[in-house]
């Protein structure tokens, strides 16, 4: 007979991750099941932001906010190698929201976690500046003189979703990739889920299936009590359009917002867009319309234009967003809601629908304080928001520090791999760097500061499998080798 657990959690994105993490550390026996890669789908596909949302107070969405910025910093202090703040600035264009609009957005932004927090979080308070004077302003247009500068934060989305795996594995939890659901049904009390690799027992069942809820629903014959609204958001990728480390975000004509982030040194991350989308969850794409809209957001800004030959890569995700009746996409509400199945059903199920990534340790932990009513396995106290993810156990303030620290360690590693390794891996780095005294000691060299002894780790402890696994999530890495690097990559990992 399959082994019983406590909890088995559909979906490895974000929200399942995270729900696995609180569950175990609590100390529940967890499987998590993810038909493909971990964070293979939305989690990966983000704007790569931790942030309260400021465009979100518009429809007044005050707690969305207030609970999205607690959360921020939260996850800046438990895992301050894949978060950092980040300066946005943001350009002045009376044609859209006047200045008065904006500093008033921009004050409520600065307070809504009340006044006493406020300052206090190291992530800075609102300013104005002259774009004449400000280095933000030697990219823009002349015609843009004043804008508001504030702090959020960035994130490396995929791997906090790699990194909640596998703090909840080294809390007991079992976690399976490229195990797809195919049944699950009640009996005698359990859950019997039937899966591409045989079938598991638990007691009861989280769906956290993202954009794929719905479905997961109708496998486990639950009926939701709300159902996912898809939204696509897209990004294209063109190279570096200004020579700092601030972010932008630039007011449309259609009231939207769209960031010009810089992203892996030598490019320009922009998005994102809202569009209903309506095609397979397998293969989603940025359409044509949707990169000309960024183009076009760029270009109302920047002194310099870039055409769709500029753009060097582009990528799309789904987002599960609660479906409330909106007219636009961008409406629709970026909070989440939980349903917990009767208890006259059995064994209890739970379901998550929307949610935001800034949100998503909250989200798990108000899901598992649900479960926890249900199933004593979970009656434990939450840990999550104090204990760090792995590689994440130093001052949140002291990042640039451990990246000295480690090219001091390491004296063979450039600058640039030093900042690399020390972001995505923390106080882990030495896990695989060892007792390295050159790059010659791990192993062969794939290109871009990629070695066999990183390669080796990531598919021993990360479960990546694929070449896209270790080039596209656990690194972004895919953006600097060139295609016969990657060929030879994939044909060393065999796929």
């Amino acid at each position: 007979m399959a082994d019983l657990f406590d909890l088995v959690v559909v979906g490895g994105g974000v929200n399942g991750a995270g729900v696995a993490r609180d569950a175990a550390m609590r100390g529940a026996s967890v499987l998590l099941l993810e038909k493909g890669d971990l964070a293979s789908g939305t989690s990966s596909k983000s704007t790569k932001l931790v942030h309260g949302g400021l465009r979100y107070l518009e429809y007044y969405e005050f707690a969305l906010v207030r609970e999205a910025l607690e959360e921020r910093d939260v996850l800046w202090r438990i895992a301050p190698h894949v978060v950092h703040p980040m300066r946005f600035v943001l350009p002045v264009n009376e044609q859209m929201r006047s200045a008065a609009t904006l500093r008033a957005g921009l004050f409520l932004y600065d307070h809504v976690t009340g006044l006493k927090s406020f300052g206090r979080s190291g992530f800075g308070k609102t300013r104005t500046v002259s774009l004449k004077t400000h280095r933000a302003g030697v990219a823009l247009e002349r015609q843009y003189k004043r804008a508001f500068e504030y702090a959020d934060g960035w994130v490396d989305d995929a791997r906090l979703v790699v990194l909640n795996a596998l703090d909840a594995k080294e809390h007991g939890a079992d976690i399976r990739t490229r195990t797809q659901v195919t049944s699950a049904r009640r009996e005698g009390g359990e859950w019997l889920v039937d899966t591409t690799a045989g079938q598991f027992r638990a007691r009861a069942l989280v769906n956290a299936a993202g954009p794929a809820a719905d479905e997961v629903a109708r496998l486990t014959g639950e009926v939701p009590s709300w159902h996912i609204r898809r939204v696509r958001g897209s990004h294209i990728v063109v190279p570096r359009l200004f020579d700092h480390d601030c972010a932008y975000i630039l007011q449309q004509p259609d009231t939207r917002i769209c960031f010009a982030i810089p992203w892996e040194n030598d490019f320009t991350l922009v998005g994102t867009t809202d569009a209903d989308h309506k095609g397979s969850l397998d293969e989603v794409e940025a359409s044509a319309e949707e990169v000309r809209y960024l183009l076009d957001a760029v270009n109302r800004y920047f002194e310099h234009d870039v055409t769709p030959a500029d753009v060097v890569y582009s990528y799309a995700g789904v987002r599960a967003l609660v479906d409330g009746g909106e007219g636009r996409p961008e409406a629709a509400t970026r909070g989440y809601r939980l349903a917990l199945s009767d208890k006259g059903a059995g064994a209890p199920s739970l379901g998550i629908y929307g949610g935001k990534i800034t949100s998503y340790r909250h989200v798990a932990q108000h899901a598992v304080d649900m479960l926890a009513k249900r199933l004593p396995a979970l009656a434990g106290k939450c840990r999550t928001m104090d204990e760090p993810l792995p590689g994440g156990d130093f001052d949140k303030t002291a990042q640039h520090h451990l990246i000295e620290v480690l090219a001091e360690e390491y004296p063979f590693l450039s600058p640039r791999d030093a900042l690399r390794i020390g972001r995505a891996y923390g106080t882990r780095a030495v896990d695989w760097l060892g007792e390295a005294k050159a790059w010659t000691d791990l192993g062969r060299s794939f290109g871009a500061g990629l070695s066999e002894a990183e390669v080796a780790y990531l598919r021993r402890v990360e479960w990546a499998v694929s070449a896209e696994d270790i080039l596209w999530r656990r690194t972004k890495l895919g953006m600097h080798l060139s295609a016969g690097e990657q060929a030879a990559l994939a044909a060393f990992v065999g796929g």
